[in-house]
């Protein structure tokens, strides 16, 4: 389960950031992960339940997964296509000159920060 890895290297990267820019709490992250990458999302998001605990920064913070299509590109004809729906072989043309154009990223998206305590209460 590389998930785990996964994980802890997002909430390095999440810290580093929350450093950086002073942050107490991070509320939410919400990740883009590749149709394709290989990651299990429920398995990340347990994954996730369990590491942000042993965090301070992280403690509460929801993780956010949007899943990105993967998209294979045919040099035959040049047309783009959904990869899962039609594997190696373009639906277009029937080449197998193809590469996979995008679905195997995984990146950090968005890192939210809870709205500061106004006082009014």
């Amino acid at each position: 389960m590389h998930e785990l890895g996964i994980v802890m290297h997002v909430i390095k990267s999440v810290e580093n950031v929350a450093q950086e820019n002073q942050l107490d709490s991070i509320s939410a992250v919400t990740l883009e992960i590749g149709e394709v990458s290989g990651v299990v999302h429920h398995y990340l998001t347990d994954c996730w339940a369990w590491a942000v605990k042993k965090t301070d920064i992280l403690k509460d913070a929801e993780l956010r997964i949007e899943s990105l299509p993967a998209v294979t590109h045919c040099d035959g004809c040049q047309a783009d296509y959904p990869t899962v729906e039609y594997g190696k072989i373009c639906p277009h043309c029937g080449s197998d000159k193809t590469w996979l154009l995008t679905g195997t990223e995984m990146n950090i998206k968005e890192i939210e920060v809870p709205l500061p305590d106004s006082g009014d209460s």
